[in-house]
């Protein structure tokens, strides 16, 4: 498992689908995962700080949990299954840890909203990570060039392993 960041959320420009990019701490390596619209509102809301009036549905979860003394500590990408990805979270409550199968958009609401880190597991971001060879700190050039990329690539592309 390697932990992720979230860099940012973005569409891919051939379906307008919202795209989540998780990015290894340790590194130049960048998960695309696909998502749905509700899912990239929350979490870019949470990201950005906007309040709602009243508790939209991953906050409502995040409140839930926090009243019932249960702490989210991470949440992990875990597989990449038939062009889809998996993921889990896993929750502490009275000393015991469950881990509780998700979707990984989900996951990573929850995960902004708990301060959770989030981790993706060797084998996904090996088989669906793009590399790019320079630095990150050159933020403008890397977010160009993946904006290059999001113009072409469709979520098929990631089923045949090819990145």
């Amino acid at each position: 498992m390697q932990e992720m960041v979230i860099y940012g959320v973005s569409f891919d420009m051939v379906g307008k689908q919202p795209i989540v990019l998780l990015k290894t701490a340790e590194g130049n390596k960048f998960l695309p995962i696909w998502i749905g619209h509700p899912e990239a509102a929350s979490i870019l809301m949470k990201l950005q700080g906007a309040q709602t009036p009243r508790p939209m549905t991953h906050d409502l979860l995040c409140d839930m949990l926090g009243e019932l003394e249960v702490r989210c500590t991470q949440v992990a990408v875990t597989e990449l299954r038939e062009n889809t990805f998996f993921a889990s979270i896993t929750l502490v409550v009275g000393g015991r840890e469950l881990e509780i199968d998700s979707r990984p958009s989900d996951a990573i609401a929850l995960a902004v909203r708990a301060n959770a880190p989030i981790f993706a597991a060797d084998e996904v971001i090996a088989e669906s990570a793009i590399e790019f060879e320079h630095e990150v700190e050159d933020t403008d050039d890397v977010v160009e060039k993946f904006k290059e990329f999001l113009d072409q690539v469709t979520p098929e592309d990631f089923a045949a392993g090819d990145s």
